[in-house]
Protein backbone atom coordinates (compact mmCIF):
# COMPACT_ATOMS: atom_id res chain seq x y z
CA UNK A 1 0.00 0.00 0.00
CA UNK A 2 1.77 3.23 -1.12
CA UNK A 3 0.12 7.01 -0.96
CA UNK A 4 -1.67 6.28 -3.84
CA UNK A 5 -4.17 5.11 -1.89
CA UNK A 6 -7.76 4.55 -2.99
CA UNK A 7 -10.58 4.93 -0.11
CA UNK A 8 -9.68 2.65 3.05
CA UNK A 9 -13.03 1.51 4.47
CA UNK A 10 -13.21 3.89 7.64
CA UNK A 11 -15.97 2.98 10.45
CA UNK A 12 -18.15 6.61 10.91
CA UNK A 13 -18.59 5.68 14.78
CA UNK A 14 -21.15 8.98 15.05
CA UNK A 15 -21.35 8.37 18.91
CA UNK A 16 -17.70 8.30 19.13
CA UNK A 17 -16.87 11.19 17.57
CA UNK A 18 -19.69 13.31 19.47
CA UNK A 19 -18.02 11.97 22.42
CA UNK A 20 -14.85 13.76 21.30
CA UNK A 21 -16.45 16.72 19.76
CA UNK A 22 -18.84 17.30 23.10
CA UNK A 23 -15.56 17.16 25.16
CA UNK A 24 -14.23 20.40 23.64
CA UNK A 25 -17.03 21.75 22.98
CA UNK A 26 -16.73 24.84 24.62
CA UNK A 27 -13.12 24.98 24.43
CA UNK A 28 -12.06 27.67 22.20
CA UNK A 29 -8.67 26.23 19.57
CA UNK A 30 -9.69 23.30 20.11
CA UNK A 31 -9.62 21.50 17.06
CA UNK A 32 -5.90 20.40 16.96
CA UNK A 33 -6.76 18.11 20.18
CA UNK A 34 -9.88 16.88 18.08
CA UNK A 35 -7.97 16.10 15.30
CA UNK A 36 -5.38 14.05 17.60
CA UNK A 37 -7.69 11.96 19.61
CA UNK A 38 -9.41 11.54 16.13
CA UNK A 39 -6.11 10.25 14.45
CA UNK A 40 -5.48 8.40 17.55
CA UNK A 41 -8.15 5.95 16.52
CA UNK A 42 -8.05 5.50 13.28
CA UNK A 43 -4.33 5.98 12.81
CA UNK A 44 -5.06 8.88 10.27
CA UNK A 45 -7.74 11.24 9.39
CA UNK A 46 -10.29 10.25 6.80
CA UNK A 47 -12.33 12.53 4.91
CA UNK A 48 -15.92 11.23 5.78
CA UNK A 49 -14.38 11.71 9.08
CA UNK A 50 -13.32 15.56 8.80
CA UNK A 51 -16.61 16.40 7.01
CA UNK A 52 -18.53 15.04 10.42
CA UNK A 53 -16.30 17.38 12.25
CA UNK A 54 -16.49 20.10 10.36
CA UNK A 55 -20.25 19.73 9.95
CA UNK A 56 -20.74 18.97 13.88
CA UNK A 57 -18.08 21.86 14.93
CA UNK A 58 -19.40 24.64 12.19
CA UNK A 59 -15.67 25.02 11.14
CA UNK A 60 -15.32 24.93 7.58
CA UNK A 61 -13.75 21.97 6.17
CA UNK A 62 -11.09 24.20 4.35
CA UNK A 63 -9.96 25.55 7.61
CA UNK A 64 -9.83 22.04 8.46
CA UNK A 65 -7.85 20.80 5.67
CA UNK A 66 -5.26 23.71 6.36
CA UNK A 67 -4.70 22.28 9.38
CA UNK A 68 -4.53 18.70 8.92
CA UNK A 69 -1.96 19.46 5.64
CA UNK A 70 0.17 21.74 7.82
CA UNK A 71 0.91 20.01 10.67
CA UNK A 72 3.49 16.98 10.04
CA UNK A 73 1.91 15.19 13.07
CA UNK A 74 -1.60 14.39 10.93
CA UNK A 75 -1.87 12.08 7.86
CA UNK A 76 -4.30 11.70 5.33
CA UNK A 77 -3.74 8.41 4.16
CA UNK A 78 -3.43 5.12 6.43
CA UNK A 79 0.01 4.72 8.24
CA UNK A 80 1.34 1.68 9.34
CA UNK A 81 1.50 0.20 12.92
CA UNK A 82 4.80 1.14 13.44
CA UNK A 83 7.02 4.00 11.91
CA UNK A 84 10.40 3.63 10.80
CA UNK A 85 12.72 6.63 10.77
CA UNK A 86 16.02 6.13 8.78
CA UNK A 87 18.27 8.74 8.51
CA UNK A 88 20.10 10.03 5.43
CA UNK A 89 21.82 12.78 6.84
CA UNK A 90 25.25 13.12 5.82
CA UNK A 91 27.18 10.72 9.05
CA UNK A 92 24.45 7.72 8.07
CA UNK A 93 24.64 8.39 4.37
CA UNK A 94 28.67 7.76 4.62
CA UNK A 95 28.43 5.33 6.84
CA UNK A 96 25.99 2.77 4.65
CA UNK A 97 22.66 4.63 5.24
CA UNK A 98 21.56 4.02 1.79
CA UNK A 99 22.02 0.52 1.94
CA UNK A 100 20.36 0.29 4.88
CA UNK A 101 17.31 1.83 2.73
CA UNK A 102 17.56 -0.33 0.02
CA UNK A 103 17.44 -3.55 2.60
CA UNK A 104 14.06 -2.13 4.10
CA UNK A 105 12.79 -1.35 1.13
CA UNK A 106 13.47 -4.74 -0.59
CA UNK A 107 12.13 -6.55 2.65
CA UNK A 108 9.00 -4.16 3.44
CA UNK A 109 8.10 -4.18 -0.03
CA UNK A 110 7.74 -0.67 -0.27
CA UNK A 111 9.60 2.13 -1.04
CA UNK A 112 10.44 5.29 1.23
CA UNK A 113 7.49 7.46 1.89
CA UNK A 114 5.26 4.34 1.49
CA UNK A 115 3.05 2.55 3.87
CA UNK A 116 2.72 -1.64 3.63
CA UNK A 117 -0.58 -3.27 2.90
CA UNK A 118 -0.83 -4.83 5.95
CA UNK A 119 -1.09 -1.38 7.74
CA UNK A 120 2.51 -2.82 9.76
CA UNK A 121 5.05 -0.48 8.85
CA UNK A 122 5.33 3.14 7.39
CA UNK A 123 9.00 3.86 5.90
CA UNK A 124 10.28 7.39 6.18
CA UNK A 125 13.73 8.84 5.38
CA UNK A 126 15.28 11.73 7.59
CA UNK A 127 17.80 13.93 7.56
CA UNK A 128 19.33 13.90 11.61
CA UNK A 129 17.66 11.66 14.40
CA UNK A 130 20.53 13.42 16.84
CA UNK A 131 22.29 10.16 16.82
CA UNK A 132 25.02 10.89 14.60
CA UNK A 133 27.32 9.13 16.82
CA UNK A 134 25.81 5.66 15.75
CA UNK A 135 25.97 5.91 12.47
CA UNK A 136 23.80 4.89 10.25
CA UNK A 137 20.38 4.57 12.61
CA UNK A 138 16.84 3.83 12.31
CA UNK A 139 14.10 4.39 14.83
CA UNK A 140 10.89 2.24 14.64
CA UNK A 141 8.21 4.43 17.14
CA UNK A 142 10.53 5.29 19.66
CA UNK A 143 13.18 2.78 19.44
CA UNK A 144 16.18 3.48 17.98
CA UNK A 145 18.83 0.90 16.24
CA UNK A 146 22.51 2.13 15.21
CA UNK A 147 25.98 0.99 13.34
CA UNK A 148 23.45 -0.74 11.25
CA UNK A 149 24.39 -2.98 8.36
CA UNK A 150 21.58 -4.58 5.63
CA UNK A 151 22.35 -7.87 7.82
CA UNK A 152 20.67 -6.57 10.75
CA UNK A 153 17.43 -5.32 9.08
CA UNK A 154 15.41 -8.47 9.14
CA UNK A 155 16.30 -9.35 12.59
CA UNK A 156 15.05 -6.06 13.90
CA UNK A 157 12.18 -5.84 12.16
CA UNK A 158 11.19 -9.36 13.39
CA UNK A 159 10.65 -7.73 16.84
CA UNK A 160 7.65 -5.56 15.48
Amino acid sequence: MSNQLGKAEVKLNKVELDKILEKYENEAGSLIPILQEVQKIHGYLPEEILTYISERSKVPLSKIYGIVTFYAQFSLVPRGKNTIKICQGTACHVKGGKRVLSKLEKVLGIKAGETSSDLKFTLEIVRCLGTCFLAPVMMINRDYFGKLTPDKVGKILKQY
